[in-house]
């Protein structure tokens, strides 16, 4: 914008418009010596700015369409909107909307403008930049529950002013106030966009999904907290769809069976697929046979407490008790301690050692592929 157009005649600029030069309709910015345009910002308080210092700015195109400046004020003149909270990049476009409020005689909104969420380095959240990893649907995919992310985004420069963090939708709205947020960018401290595969969907490869470590530590922990509070029948109900959506013929009936058995041990809803992929798949993944040897053991040791567990759980009673009971027994009998009874037996029926509790497992994966596995857990052995 050329500022000596400012002073241009009306006749001259109308028949160079009607001539067919390029226009735009400009608000004539006051430029009285030290006059100020202010407002009263809810978070970043009292805001000044000389009028000299604000160019004569478009409110309307050569075609009639009018700028964001001034269809945004029309807006919120018409709709008698009160409060207007927005980005703090939009900070310095509001001394120009105080401006045509007043110019149309109509009382300005509060303004409350909120830091910016920003990346590791600084930067402002970009796809083109950081990738998918900066998207929602990201988040939903990668097993997010709604409620955890909403918290975790809140928590962005923003605190209750007490100890809290994991709190539902209503505390939220509850604690919420304009004067606790805080006036410095908040950084969402996301790691390598790059990891993993982009377009990963819940289940359908959850081994090239996005990587644990690429998202906010604070807000896998509070997705985790989220997770906890669930009852088991609403996490069942979040569970099952990616559980199918991973290619697993699983019932309602045996996602509640195994729900309680994996709750504290996930933090992301797809982690379902791999804190609990033995009890969906009918075959196991290939594992070690040295893992079925138990501490201070050898194989031999394995296959002997593998022979007396079949013999065992061929007729003992499939409740926790009962096997509690009758495999502790068999381990005095054998000389052996708990952890060296029950150490084959998890391998053989989970494939990993790290798994849920023993007795429950074998509960919910019943006595027929207890059974089949530990046979083929011997067989590996020979």
């Amino acid at each position: 914008f050329n500022p000596g157009m400012r002073e241009l005649p009306h006749e001259e600029s109308d028949r160079r418009a009607a001539a067919g030069e390029p226009f735009a309709l400009r608000y004539r910015v006051p430029r009285e010596a030290g006059e100020e345009v202010r407002f009263l910002d809810a978070v970043y308080g009292d805001q000044r700015k000389l009028a000299a210092d604000i160019e004569d700015f478009a409110l309307l195109r050569s075609d009639g369409m009018p700028t964001y400046h001034l269809a945004s004020c029309a807006d919120d003149i018409d709709l008698q909107i009160t409060e207007v909270i927005r980005g703090q990049d939009h900070l310095s476009n509001t001394f120009k909307h105080v401006l045509i409020f007043e110019a149309a005689g109509a009382k300005p909104p509060q303004f409350a403008h909120l830091p910016l969420l920003v990346a590791p380095d600084g930067s402002k959240l970009s796809k083109r930049k950081h990738g998918p990893v900066v998207s929602v649907t990201t988040y939903r995919d990668a097993g997010f529950l709604p409620e955890a992310f909403i918290n975790f985004l809140c928590l962005l420069g923003w605190s209750p002013k007490d100890d809290r963090e994991k709190m539902s939708r209503d505390e939220l709205v509850q604690a919420f106030s304009l004067e606790n947020i805080n006036r410095a960018n908040a950084v969402v401290n996301f790691q390598d966009p790059l990891a993993g595969s982009l377009t990963a969907q819940p289940g359908s490869s959850h081994q090239d999904a996005f990587p644990e470590e690429t998202f906010d530590p604070k807000a896998i922990w509070l997705n985790a907290e989220h997770i906890r509070g669930l009852t088991l029948e609403d996490l069942s109900a979040r569970l099952l769809p990616i559980v199918h959506a991973a290619g697993y013929d699983v019932s309602e009936e045996k996602m509640l069976q195994v729900t309680p058995l994996i709750r504290e041990r996930i933090k992301l809803l797809r982690d379902a697929l791999t804190a609990a992929d033995f009890f969906f798949a009918p075959e196991l993944a290939a594992y070690d046979p040295a893992e079925l040897i138990p501490q201070k053991g050898d194989a031999a040791t394995a296959a002997k407490v593998l022979q007396k567990a079949r013999e065992i759980l061929a007729t003992t009673e499939f409740t926790h008790d009962a096997l509690d009971k009758n495999l502790r027994a068999a381990a005095q009998e054998l000389g052996l301690k708990a952890g060296q009874m029950f150490q084959p037996i998890r391998v053989a029926v989970c494939g990993r050692k790290n798994a849920p509790p023993l007795f429950e497992t074998l509960e919910v994966l019943g006595r027929d592929i207890t059974l089949r596995r530990i046979e083929q857990a011997r067989a590996k052995l020979d």
